[in-house]
């Protein structure tokens, strides 16, 4: 058989293509010819229409909304990118006996058996893929400009540096201040298309201009996304008077009615709840620090950058915008450890890995120290019940010291790397403390509860066996 599809994950970084080469390995090990596009940080492997058209099964592991023209009149199987890399075999089985299946219409997916459609976290994540860029480019060039001195780049100190201050108005001025507009964009764009975009641009600027900041923009993106999908697309206009409609009337009334909204209704009550848990973060003591990071830890290792991590991550990222910067480190730490605990465990206990997982395992250095929980994913999902319990653990010690221990990152992203970065993470030596006895307590605890594994031995050397206890 003949199968092809797309795989895609909100953040386009692991879950992309650890899917999409989950799902061809498997296919291939049946005999079947696969071939599936990915669409990460850029779209590769890309599926003609030919080979869309004669394809025998269609697999879509997607967790946005795609262009779905390609697939108009094709029945499809649709699954998240996590179904797709726990259990690829069972899901093409299933497509190739027609279960569960979803036809596609000329212009958007029909509900068929298991179709879905799109829920509020799927347009959150929606919103968080637009941030992202703005959040994680905008972070590091502030941090970039913290290697000059702390307070390089304000003209009135005596550290004051010109590279320093353009490296600040451009991370934290522009490309950092767009992150709630990015995010209100995004979330109205997933539930009204392209009307959407002006509209949740306008309630994410509002949100982060009066004060609600990321917890404003997430709540006018969605009902920037509602407004305008009720003008955009459940009203029928003359086909005469449909262009300008959609031109003119639709941004103009949707903007108008989400700015009125915003500024009246949403704004200011959502910035004082804002205000009011940032002053508790801020106040928080050593004991609520550590049971806060625990917490943190514990959410961050649960599902390796699925909707549980994602929640804790960007909630820590928004907090930046308020200008709490202690729980984005207790994330980062926690995001790092799965993958160094895992590749600690493959060195410290080998009889307890195969040997393509220990070769797997060096890769994990890398993924961990460059902050991609998602490389621990292939490991949690051979043995969930031992490795995910392990990952939990060492996450929340990590998390939890960082807290407690009062650690700061001015960077959203980058792993150890933005600590080679002077004035970035505070603390610093707690901080490698932390990342140090994460990766450790995740590695003894795998040691611990993980039971050894039996290679088979190698075919040509049990046939040998056989021919020698004949001649015997």
């Amino acid at each position: 058989m003949k199968i092809v599809g797309v795989t895609a994950c909100p953040t386009g970084i692991a879950h992309t293509y650890m899917s999409a080469e989950k799902l061809e390995k498997t296919a291939q090990a049946q005999g079947d010819q696969a071939k599936f596009e990915t669409q990460g940080a850029k779209v590769e492997n890309i599926l003609s229409q030919k080979e869309v058209d004669e394809a025998d099964v269609i697999i879509l592991a997607i967790d946005k909304d795609i262009d779905m023209g390609r697939f108009a009149g094709r029945k499809i199987k649709r699954v998240s990118t996590a179904a797709a890399i726990k259990d690829a075999e069972k899901i093409i089985d299933e497509a190739k006996n027609g279960v569960g299946l979803t036809t596609v219409s000329a212009n958007r997916e029909t509900q068929g058996d298991g179709g879905k459609k799109a829920g509020i976290y799927n347009h959150f994540m929606n919103g968080v893929n637009m941030m992202l860029p703005f959040v994680i480019a905008g972070g590091i060039i502030i941090a970039m400009s913290f290697a000059f001195g702390i307070n390089a780049s304000n003209p009135e100190s005596a550290d004051y540096n010109v590279l320093a201050a353009a490296l600040s108005q451009i991370g934290g001025d522009v490309a950092f201040a767009m992150m709630v507009p990015a995010l209100g964009a995004g979330i109205a764009m997933s539930m009204a298309g392209k009307a959407g975009f002006a509209p949740g641009l306008v309630a994410g600027l509002i949100a982060s201009t009066g004060g609600s900041g990321f917890l404003g923009g997430m709540v006018g993106g969605l009902l920037a996304g509602y407004v305008t999908n009720i003008f955009a697309n459940k009203i029928n206009v003359n086909k005469t008077f449909a262009a300008m409609y959609q031109l003119i009337v639709v941004p103009l009334i949707s903007i108008l009615i989400i700015g009125l909204l915003m500024v009246f209704c949403i704004d200011k009550p959502i910035a004082w709840v804002l205000d009011a848990l940032t002053g508790w973060l801020n106040g928080l003591g050593n004991t609520s620090g550590l049971v806060f990071g625990l917490l943190i830890g514990v959410m961050m290792a649960a599902d390796m950058g699925g909707p549980i991590n994602k929640s804790i991550s960007t909630f820590s990222i928004g907090l930046m915008s308020a200008g709490v910067n202690a729980p984005i480190a207790a994330c980062m730490a926690a995001g790092m450890t799965p993958p160094l605990g895992i590749a600690l465990a493959t060195v410290l206990f080998k009889k307890k890995f195969t040997k393509e997982e220990r070769t797997s395992g060096q890769s994990c250095w890398i993924l961990g120290a460059s902050y991609i929980t998602e490389g621990a994913i292939p490991f949690a999902v051979s043995d969930p019940i031992r490795i995910i319990p392990s990952l939990m653990l060492g996450s929340a010690t990590a998390a939890g010291i960082s807290m407690a221990a009062g650690v700061t990152s001015m960077a959203p992203h980058g792993g150890i790397w933005v600590m080679l970065i002077p004035n970035v993470i505070s603390s610093l030596p707690m901080y490698a403390l932390a990342l140090v006895a994460g990766t450790v307590v995740t590695a003894l605890a795998i040691g611990f509860l993980k039971k050894p594994v039996v290679e088979e031995e190698p075919t040509e050397i049990v046939v040998n066996q056989l021919n020698e206890e004949v001649e015997v």
